[in-house]
């Protein structure tokens, strides 16, 4: 009888082959001594990865921790991570991007501080840039008082992604979804990703709804990942285009009439410190 692992990892994949199986191996490289599995979830690729990673499936490292799951278009992420969510056998589960690359003993400290913490509902990795620099990766909630102090007052770290500078683990209102693990209690408690975010927002919601449940969300500095940031969905659309997409999700999160009230906020914000900025120089 296969003894159940202690960690599932699920992975979705949309034509980028390279970068998935750079993660997968990666994790094969730093999970010694780790009871897991990989479940991968590939959304309709038609780059030749499908057939790399049934390859990898055959390996004989990978036989019994290695779960494929084809879908014929991209379903979206929240629901492709539900996926793999459904069949995880794990106590853990970990939501990894697939643009990733799993550090020394990543792995082993995201289970150990989830093993130890009774409350944790999701922990959050340290990510690090490819370049080796500190990437933002926390937020505060999103909420119009935060928006109105960071982008009319000009208070940094209220609104936009930051990142904790601290060698032990602090909570925070969410962490973003790159390497995102969430505790049975949290799967209990709080359950799947909302499948109404196609991209965007899930992790965030699923978050306040973690924090909503009782259960608190951490960021884990000793849990260090490097992070492409937003290799897929730079393949859905063009740097200008991409805001664009984040709109539906932002409407769905905040509702309709606060997503105006925040759009708002942010663009006058925005266009007085480009106005601030331009008599500064003006100035010197």
């Amino acid at each position: 009888m296969i003894k159940e692992p202690d960690l599932s990892i699920v992975i979705v994949n949309l034509n980028t082959e390279d970068l998935t199986l750079g993660c997968v191996r990666s994790i094969e490289k730093e999970a010694k001594n780790l009871s897991f599995e990989v479940i991968l979830v590939d959304n309709g690729s038609n780059d030749g990865s499908v057939e790399s990673f049934k390859k990898l499936k055959e390996e004989e490292y990978w036989k019994n921790k290695f779960t494929l799951i084809l879908n014929g278009s991209n379903t979206g992420y929240a629901k492709a991570n539900n996926q793999g969510i459904r069949v995880a056998r794990g106590e853990y589960v970990l939501l990894l991007n697939n643009d990733t690359l799993v550090h020394k003993d990543a792995l082993q400290n995201l289970l150990k501080f989830a093993n130890d913490t009774p409350d944790a509902g999701v922990v959050g990795s340290k990510l690090m840039n490819i370049d080796g620099t500190l990437q933002m990766s926390c937020y505060h909630f999103p909420t119009i008082s935060n928006a109105i102090k960071e982008y009319w007052f000009g208070k940094k770290g209220l609104f936009e992604k930051f990142a904790p500078r601290v060698d032990k683990a602090v909570t925070v209102d969410s962490v973003v979804g790159a390497s995102f693990l969430i505790t049975s209690e949290a799967k209990k408690r709080v359950g799947e990703l909302d499948e109404r975010y196609f991209a965007y927002f899930e992790d965030i919601d699923y978050c306040r709804q973690t924090w909503k449940s009782g259960l608190k969300v951490y960021y884990l500095p000793n849990s260090v990942i490097t992070h492409y940031h937003g290799a897929t969905f730079k393949k859905l659309a063009n740097e200008r285009e991409r805001w664009k997409k984040l709109i539906p999700s932002s409407k769905i999160y905040h509702g309709v009439f606060k997503h105006y009230v925040l759009n708002t906020i942010l663009w006058t914000g925005q266009k007085w410190q480009k106005i601030v900025s331009v008599k500064k120089n003006n100035r010197d």
